[in-house]
């Protein structure tokens, strides 16, 4: 197994035992990662005692028809943006009657690059009950690296913005 797999394993261990023991429930929206993460927490058994489900927003439209995400937020920033994010992870927290959000959107390459927006950025926002976090990267390697990557990130930003773990520097 990959090392960077048992990684993403390891933090799902973390975020199941986090979730059971407050009794939270989770529902994750991805654009870039196209539903990597959602299948990286259901490789675990028994995470139906918090996950809820997902949605796998990769157009506009699905954005806004599903998740709420405001058009006026898509014209003045953008898909990929913090804003975005952070609308995608309220949105899914919202219309899934989630304790916690996740909103996952960026450019996983090669193509997709704009002048003020490059292939590898990625914002992965997270609300919770009590905070809402956002995080924006430009990961290294190609289009698999940086969905692998945004997962990784995706789990260390919800225990983070659970208090479970501090801020990391990936």
């Amino acid at each position: 197994m990959d090392p960077a797999d048992k990684e993403i394993q390891s933090l799902v261990g973390q975020v199941a035992r986090t979730f059971d023991e407050r009794g939270y429930q989770l529902a994750v929206a991805e654009s870039c990662t196209g539903g990597l993460l959602a299948g990286a927490i259901t490789d675990l058994a028994g995470v139906s005692s918090f996950f809820i489900g997902g949605i796998v927003s990769y157009s506009d439209e699905v954005k806004q028809a599903l998740l709420g995400v405001p058009v006026a937020v898509l014209a003045d920033h953008g898909a990929v943006s913090e804003q975005t994010a952070r609308a995608m992870a309220d949105g899914v927290r919202n219309r899934l009657d989630a304790d916690v959000g996740v909103g996952i959107t960026g450019i996983a390459g090669p193509g997709g690059a704009t002048d003020r927006k490059p292939v590898c950025l990625v914002y992965i926002a997270v609300a919770t009950p009590d905070r809402a976090l956002c995080r924006e990267d430009i990961w290294p390697g190609d289009r698999a690296a940086v969905r692998q990557a945004s997962v990784r990130a995706a789990l260390e930003l919800i225990l983070q913005g659970l208090g479970e773990q501090e801020a990391v520097n990936l």
